[in-house]
């Protein structure tokens, strides 16, 4: 419904659906401008008190009578300030002002001035707790848009980019914003990507990026691979804009999610690239290694178990010296749940008892474990290891999505021995062909479909050439 011309009229109606005599944080200020009526409404939280007191006072000194002939001429030549809107829709109106807008009627315009005063209460951009890198930027997103926005456009000053604006949710009214460059990126999938966000039908983005990945995407619940890369950095996000790929930033949400993402594209980390091609190739290569590593070894320990003959003699010595009291996959599968609770007794544990907390687990519950016959020392020895390599994975649903897979792993070698393992490989892989990104492309490109060049460029760091070398 659009705004009448009545200022008073105004002022009932925005009081009412702002419910001023409710909220003690959104302010209702009456003022005379060159002897008419004028109301402002606000969120006092949001507005800046020293760029209302500047325009006040403009409005009491400065105003002339034949400025206000209308919304447009008073907007150009009585308001000073640069970020000005002209709206008249009610609801557009109610939102602006709730977004931190300040909203000035003036009796007989049939349009509200919106003035853009707002000022969000954010932390500072230190270093990220996630994806810290040793060397490059030790800033990070906040929970505030526009500033994550400008920590990118600091990085890409091309006209080409583009930070599209959209809104989601009927009663939380989310900003998020589309980041891409316009001449790089794949338009069937932009398209595709707002059809989607603007026909979800949701009142609010609850769990913040996690509830529009959800909206996104329709995932099988026995598939656990995730089709998003999350990042707290900035020059991440320049980077893959850079190749072609979408960035969203969501309003609260201090990390970004980026899209189409393969499974080689959530693996890279950020330190490959700030040292030089040889050292960022080794720790690309130990990285893959140790991931595979924490899926096979207590599925594969598990199975020379089952099947001793195959264990070699220079092996020998992975079989326990003593029988178990309790079966080896029992011993597995407790560990497994057991090193997941300890992650989740040290998010909740003060940060001065947390050290302490890691030696009482680590040294008294461990040793005392297999000195009562519940596990053997190899079995704490193997999971100690898949749960310390687990660290290496920088993305943490990839992880968890590892662990799902070796614990499917391990009750098909149990049930089934060695053709149990090899079946459950099987499986593993094809619901990893089987799934695709965003975009609709394989999980597992450029390794299916095979693009030799590609593939060696996840695996090996070359050095960044200028255009003159291509």
């Amino acid at each position: 419904m659009r705004i009448s011309p009545d200022v008073n009229q105004n002022i009932d109606v925005f009081q009412k659906r702002l419910h001023c005599d409710l909220n003690f944080d959104i302010v209702f200020r009456a003022i005379t401008i060159c002897g008419r009526t004028a109301a402002m409404f606000f969120v006092d939280g949001f507005a800046k008190d020293e760029i209302i007191e500047k325009l006040m006072e403009f409005f009491y000194s400065n105003v002339e009578p034949d400025q206000l002939a209308d919304a447009h001429t008073f907007s150009k030549a009585c308001v000073p300030y640069c970020e000005v809107t002209l709206r008249e829709e009610e609801e557009e109106i109610a939102t602006g002002i709730l977004s931190g807008e300040l909203a000035l009627f003036v009796d007989g315009f049939d349009r509200c001035v919106a003035i853009d005063t707002r000022t969000y209460p954010q932390r500072g951009n230190a270093e990220p707790e996630k994806d810290r890198a040793f060397r490059g930027s030790k800033d990070a997103f906040v929970e505030t848009l526009i500033l994550n926005t400008a920590l990118i456009r600091r990085r890409i000053r091309d006209p080409q980019l583009c930070m599209e604006n959209m809104t989601v949710g009927t009663k939380s009214k989310t900003d998020l914003s589309l980041c891409y460059l316009d001449d790089k990126v794949d338009k069937k999938l932009l398209t595709n990507i707002k059809n989607r966000i603007s026909a979800a039908q949701v009142e609010a983005l609850t769990m913040n990026q996690q509830s529009l990945a959800d909206l996104l995407v329709k995932k099988k619940w026995y598939n656990p691979f995730p089709k998003f890369k999350y990042t707290e950095r900035p020059d991440v996000c320049a980077a893959q804009i850079l190749e072609g790929d979408i960035v969203i930033l969501v309003d609260n949400a201090p990390y970004a999610m980026i899209l189409p993402s393969a499974l080689f594209d959530i693996t890279d980390e950020v330190n490959d690239y700030f040292f030089p091609p040889i050292t960022g190739t080794y720790l690309r290569l130990t990285r893959f290694l140790v991931t595979i590593a924490t899926l096979l070894v207590t599925p594969l320990w598990l199975m020379f178990l089952m099947t001793p003959q195959w264990i070699p003699d220079w092996l020998s010595f992975i079989v326990p010296k003593e029988e178990p009291h309790v079966p080896i996959i029992a011993q597995l599968l407790i560990l497994e749940i057991a090193i997941d609770g300890l992650k989740l007794a040290s998010l909740n544990t003060p940060n001065m008892l947390t050290t302490s907390l890691s030696v009482i687990s680590a040294i008294v519950v461990g040793d005392f474990a297999v000195q009562s016959g519940w596990f053997s020392a190899e079995t704490m020895l193997y999971m100690a290891l898949v749960a310390i390599a687990t660290y290496t994975q920088p993305n943490f649903e990839l992880g968890y999505a590892i662990k799902f897979m070796r614990m499917f792993l391990l009750l098909v070698t149990w049930f089934f021995g060695a053709w149990g393992f090899f079946i459950g490989l099987a499986l593993i892989f094809l619901v990893m062909v089987s799934n695709r990104t965003v975009s609709g492309g394989c999980y597992l490109y450029p390794l299916i479909p095979l693009n030799p060049r590609d593939l060696m460029r996840k695996f090996f760091r070359v050095r960044l050439k200028s255009k003159n070398e291509r």
